[in-house]
């Protein structure tokens, strides 16, 4: 979608409160290019050395029609602050409704956390907007009414004014390309840099050697280098318009100029009427400023609106809510047929004809060398990815016929990259579910050997943890991570290398209470955990991306 469509859309969400922001700027355009006549009668008045009520009158309809434009100017902001308040709000549940939904290939080559920095688009945007629709188009109006006021001077004013238009128009047309496609460029490195600047933070233990350290700076010192280059490049469209507007207005005040003063040599034009010609000449000018410094704000809009689409225009996955098929949740059988995955721009499938058969509440492992398709499989079997081809049954159903919100509300998944979020314990292991009594919790801790860990802590469940948990130790952050995954009992349970940091005496006692009989759960889990092969009555060995055996 291009940035002037996206600008479109935005502009049509809210355009009742748009209609509104342009009716007072007609209004307020109108009162304000009238009280230029107001001051021309009043001229007229002192020149005839009359002090009447008629002047006294004028003198105060000015004063009052001043008082209404600011008026209709404060109206004017409550509504621009409540749209700044709308996109604000839209866009933040933009981001975190998509994020979950967003399809696995679509972040295959992206950084999430990168990618939601896109966010803070969202408040040029805000500002943006909310000072285009004020400034830009009470300047654009402004323009619009001087020229017809001042043709009723004179009609030499309106070819003067067609002409005034179509210079406008010229110089918008002749940079608007470029100081867009400068913009996004400056854009796309600010954020290269930033991302580094991230990456530096989040390895900076890492980068505190020298020879890494250098080259911190050293690939840093190059994204500033091109962002300079192309700051440099946007600025340079800046600067051309600028030019053009000087030059513009050198035209306009000569022209202007010396055709009133010629008008009123030629008594067509009293004093009155020139000086009245001369304010409205002045707010022109000063509209036309306000509508070229906005533009460089437009550029930064359109800019801002593109990366946050960087988001937006990433595929979710296919809504299937609507489905009514219900998963049998006592009894759940899960049976593959021929499945295939490769991954986008691959050479070859990662897992290739994959047929097998899991019994209701059977614990199976998958096994295998690194590189053989253990976390597609199970990540395929969890609905994290779809096959490329083949079939993938719950209870003799093809899976997909059930609603993706239905199937994940009866699994618990453990990846190997999961991390606490920023939070206390206690919400990162019942995500404020309020049906989750305490009883359950501590029972719970009981079981995952947490209770010590937690009572180590002067505030317990109430600890407040970071988003990568680091002031805890790693251990109690996956047995956190583990607690959050099976607190609601689910009904499948999925599970990347789920004990591997923890001690062996406590992993032995959390897999034996993970499988127990009476367990709700049929389990899958990839582990090079000895133990699992123990206590598993079935395991599944992959070998390069084919079934080796069951």
């Amino acid at each position: 979608m291009k940035p002037l469509k996206r600008f479109k859309n935005l502009i049509l969400i809210d355009k009742q409160d748009i209609y509104q922001i342009f009716l007072y700027s007609i209004i307020a355009g109108l009162i304000s290019l009238s009280l230029p006549l107001g001051i021309q009668s009043i001229i007229n008045f002192i020149q005839a050395g009359k002090v009447s009520t008629s002047w006294m009158v004028l003198v105060l309809i000015v004063v009052i029609g001043v008082a209404f434009v600011g008026l209709l100017k404060i109206m004017q902001f409550r509504i621009t602050e409540n749209l700044q308040q709308k996109i604000f709000v839209r866009s933040s549940f933009e981001f975190a409704y998509r994020f979950p939904k967003i399809k696995f290939n679509q972040l295959q080559d992206q950084y999430p956390p990168e990618l939601a920095n896109r966010f803070f688009d969202t408040l040029t945007v805000q500002k943006g907007v909310s000072k285009l629709l004020l400034d830009s188009s009470g300047a654009a109006l402004q323009i619009i009414f001087g020229i017809i006021l001042l043709s009723l001077y004179h009609s030499f004013f309106i070819f003067f004014g067609l002409l005034l238009l179509l210079l406008l128009y010229l110089i918008f047309k002749i940079n608007f390309n470029k100081g867009l496609q400068t913009s996004l460029k400056e854009s796309k490195y600010k954020y290269k840099i930033a991302h580094w600047l991230q990456e530096i933070a989040r390895n900076h233990l890492s980068f505190k050697s020298n020879t890494t350290f250098n080259y911190s700076l050293h690939k840093n010192d190059q994204l500033v280098t091109e962002y300079l280059k192309q700051r440099e490049s946007h600025f340079n469209v800046l600067l051309k318009q600028f030019i053009q507007l000087t030059g513009f207005k050198i035209i306009i005040t000569t022209g202007l100029l010396i055709i009133g003063g010629l008008l009123v040599i030629n008594q067509q034009m009293n004093i009155g009427q020139f000086v009245a010609a001369e304010i409205i000449i002045l707010s022109i000018i000063t509209a036309v400023e306000k509508l070229f410094s906005g533009l460089e704000l437009f550029y930064d809009v359109l800019t801002s609106l593109e990366k946050l689409g960087t988001v937006v225009d990433l595929e979710l996955e296919e809504s299937t809510e609507n489905n009514t098929y219900v998963i049998d949740q006592n009894n759940i059988t899960i049976e593959t047929q021929n499945i295939s995955f490769q991954y986008p721009n691959a050479e070859k499938e990662t897992l290739k004809n994959i047929s097998l058969a899991i019994k209701p509440k059977q614990h199976t492992l998958i096994g295998g060398e690194n590189g053989s398709g253990k976390t597609t499989l199970i990540r395929l079997l969890a609905r994290i990815i779809e096959p490329t081809t083949g079939s993938i049954f719950i209870n003799n159903t093809n899976y997909k016929k059930f609603s993706s919100a239905i199937y994940r509300s009866s699994i618990g998944l453990v990846t190997a990259q999961e991390t606490p979020f920023e939070g206390t314990i206690l919400k990162n292991i019942t995500c404020n579910n309020p049906e989750i009594k305490m009883d359950k919790v501590n029972e719970l801790l009981d079981k995952l050997k947490l209770t010590d860990a937690i009572k180590a802590l002067p505030k317990g469940l109430d600890t407040q943890i970071s988003s990568e948990g680091k002031q805890i130790n790693s251990s109690t952050i996956q047995k956190i991570i583990l607690a959050r995954c099976i607190i609601n009992e689910p009904r499948l349970l999925f599970l990347e290398n789920p004990l591997d940091k923890i001690d062996e005496e406590n992993s032995k006692e959390i897999l034996e209470y993970l499988c127990e009989e009476q367990q709700p759960w049929t389990l899958v889990v990839v582990s090079k955990n000895n133990y699992w092969e123990k206590i598993c009555k079935q395991k599944i060995v992959l070998e390069k991306g084919t079934l080796k055996a069951v």
